[in-house]
């Protein structure tokens, strides 16, 4: 069994949490470390550098302090894991016997606006980024705006409103800097992700650009009215052009809760999106995206080292021996093996 998940918040959560106690990579109590991976099948796992406007006053500044923490506890950890770069990476670290990690990057201000600081991440190992998360950025809005009045060119994104999933989507494009960004990150063979993004931002995202992209960790909106979810529509376009969408695991995403309180997340439903979503836009678009360690609440996978009851529940659904493959890993190592 091989598992590439293309999105968890783990790094942001060790750094959080050193700031009062101690944590490692390779074991805690987190829902993914080292040892769970291991128990999990995991082939890789894409690490994201998660930033929150409204917590960080530098947010470059944050992000690099996560660098250097994931570069630290992979130095530590090369019996078990280690860095990748290209494709060839991931297969080379396979022949080894030793997992594989992938940097990304969660909100594009962490760039600050600059190329060149989009460059020199790409330097450092970043091979993929959103571009927004849930607050406007330099290049960009997210889905939803928040409940303070719309923002605009001289954004301020520090505020303390709940942020609303459940609502009309955003239909605000890219700005003239994400445009910007666009050509340069496909120019770097720098994967484009459209999770939080708004969907104005995604349909730019589809007619100025001409390679594949990801939804790193999303669902389908028709079975749960979240606006973080993809409509059919956008479903398939990602198919017909190559893109995958990784199954996001939060509650949440997945059903709606009529009461307003958390959802809880079930295998049944992850399949049951997986299943809406293949029908749509073809098994080949389908992945894992667990956002695993950015999320709390009721999950029956409640952490990485459960992902083989997730394929036992494919299997119940009556997805194929193949299909299951493409959609825990086959899918995605092949947009890597043709971008990175």
């Amino acid at each position: 069994m091989n598992i590439i998940d293309m999105h968890c918040d783990t790094i942001s959560a060790i750094r959080h949490i050193r700031k009062s106690a101690s944590c490692t990579l390779r074991i805690n109590s987190l829902q993914i470390d080292l040892e769970k991976m291991k128990q999990g099948g995991y082939l890789l796992q894409n690490f994201a550098l998660f930033v929150n406007l409204s917590e960080e006053e530098n947010p470059m500044e944050a992000a690099l302090s996560m660098v250097d923490l994931y570069y630290e506890e992979l130095e530590k950890n090369q019996d078990m894991i280690r860095p990748v770069f290209s494709y060839e990476d991931i297969i080379r670290n396979q022949a080894d016997g030793v997992m594989s990690a992938l940097l990304t990057l969660e909100e594009g201000e962490i760039c600050k606006g600059s190329l060149e600081n989009l460059r020199n991440f790409y330097r450092l190992g970043a091979r993929m980024m959103t571009l927004t998360w849930n607050y406007e950025n330099q290049l960009g809005f997210p889905n939803h705006f928040p409940k303070r009045s719309d923002y605009t060119e001289d954004f301020k994104p520090r505020f303390a409103e709940a942020y609303p999933i459940f609502g009309k989507p955003n239909q605000k494009g890219l700005k003239e800097k994400g445009l910007e960004f666009l050509t340069e990150m496909e120019k770097l063979g720098m994967i484009i992700d459209v999770s939080h993004l708004s969907d104005g931002g995604f349909y730019d995202v589809y007619e100025h650009t001409s390679r594949p992209f990801v939804a790193s960790h999303s669902n389908a909106r028709s079975l749960c009215g979240n606006c973080r979810n993809l409509t059919d529509d956008m479903i398939r376009k990602m198919g017909e052009r190559g893109c995958v969408i990784g199954l996001n695991y939060f509650g949440n995403f997945l059903s709606f809760h009529p009461e307003g309180h958390d959802s809880k997340s079930t295998m049944k439903d992850i399949a049951r999106h997986a299943r809406y979503i293949a029908d749509i836009g073809g098994i080949s678009c389908l992945g894992l995206g667990s956002d695993y360690d950015g999320f709390s609440g009721d999950i029956e996978l409640s952490d990485c080292s459960m992902l083989p009851l997730l394929e036992q529940e494919f299997k119940k659904q009556n997805f194929s021996s193949s299909d299951i493959d493409k959609i825990l890993y086959q899918n995605v190592l092949n947009l890597y093996r043709d971008i990175l």
